[in-house]
């Protein structure tokens, strides 16, 4: 995630039609029942957020608003690319003192910590030395020795990233560790919105962030309906979701890689091994946390059907639909989630 500056919101009423996100995600509003939809919508963390009403709700618009300048507090303080970020001076310090944060960060390093262990480290917010490694950071991949990947991995792994509840503390326990949210930062974004929302009254909201991330509040008439889509398959969609009081996130093979003697090595990196992630085209995830969402996109891409399959059995309230690069062009499905509806893959 490629935090930048932001534009101020945008207020834009549409009538009612399928609104295409880049490829992973469609949104079909055609069957909602309303005279008209109302978009407020902002330039933030390198993508499009946006939040869509009904035009009967219109009257939460400054709520909107209102939440969407939380998006810019919170790449203000989670960005890599601002020297002055609270996560900037975490990097710069922590390998050699405790550094205080605020609560609303401390949480989501612990939340980072959990998920990491719960996946097996296929979710891992240290991985920046990898992609440095393989040149995907300034995008001038190159092919690293396998000398060159383990030390790299010597500085990857939330183990090596002390957390101290009591002073809400960040050490770092090996040299050359930095943190990057890039994987969770656009699903937390989408929690404090939606929370915000809910506290001004909104019980009917479509949350958006790229073509990756969303969030539903409510959502009347059978809940808001999300379209699954790939960036490789060739078909119209993979599977159609409704959704109520819920979020998705899914993760896709990108278009960064490098090509070396015929063999394409994707940016999306297994931090276990320090190799490209393989055998997964694409990896969605529904459940009722945008912020775990958004992570176990990541992790699924990453791990596949197998982590997915286990990870459903022993968290329920998790849906995953994987699609595997075998050419079957049929995602596999795993779990479910309450509030979210399966119409078809």
């Amino acid at each position: 995630m490629d935090f930048e500056p932001g534009s101020r919101d945008v207020f834009a009423p549409q009538a009612p039609t399928a609104l295409s996100r880049r490829e992973l995600l469609a949104f079909d509003l055609t069957d909602g029942g309303a005279g008209y939809w109302i978009r407020v919508h902002r330039r933030a963390m390198a993508c499009r957020f946006e939040v869509t009403l009904s035009g009967e709700d219109g009257r939460h618009v400054p709520a909107a608003r209102e939440a969407l300048d939380e998006v810019d507090r919170i790449e203000d303080s989670l960005t890599v690319f601002r020297e002055t970020s609270d996560l900037v001076r975490v990097n710069r310090a922590a390998g050699s003192a405790p550094v205080p944060v605020d609560d609303g960060l401390f949480s989501l390093l612990r939340l980072c910590r959990e998920l990491h262990e719960r996946t097996q480290g296929a979710f891992d917010v240290t991985s920046t030395p990898l992609s440095r490694c393989w040149g995907f950071l300034r995008r001038e991949g190159r092919l690293p020795t396998p000398e060159e990947i383990a030390a790299a991995l010597e500085a990857v792994g939330m183990d090596g990233v002390e957390l101290d509840e009591g002073p809400r503390t960040v050490r770092f326990r090996r040299p050359g560790m930095e943190l990057n949210l890039g994987s969770v930062g656009k699903g937390y974004a989408l929690r404090r919105v939606g929370s915000l929302l809910r506290e001004r009254g909104v019980g009917h909201a479509l949350l958006s962030a790229g073509g990756s991330s969303v969030l539903a509040i409510g959502g009347r008439r059978g809940g808001w309906v999300v379209d699954l889509r790939s960036r490789r398959v060739q078909r119209d969609r993979l599977a159609r979701l409704r959704l109520y009081d819920t979020a998705l996130a899914t993760s896709g093979a990108g278009e960064q890689f490098i090509e070396v003697a015929g063999t394409r090595y994707g940016h999306v990196l297994d931090p276990r091994t320090g190799s490209p992630a393989a055998d997964v085209l694409s990896a969605s995830v529904v459940t009722a946390d945008a912020a775990v969402a958004d992570a176990l996109s990541t992790a699924f891409l990453v791990g596949g059907a197998d982590l997915a399959r286990r990870y459903c059995a022993a968290h329920p309230g998790t849906l995953a639909l994987i699609t595997p690069d075998d050419g079957s062009e049929r995602p596999r499905v795993f779990g479910e989630c309450p509030g979210a509806t399966l119409e078809g893959a």
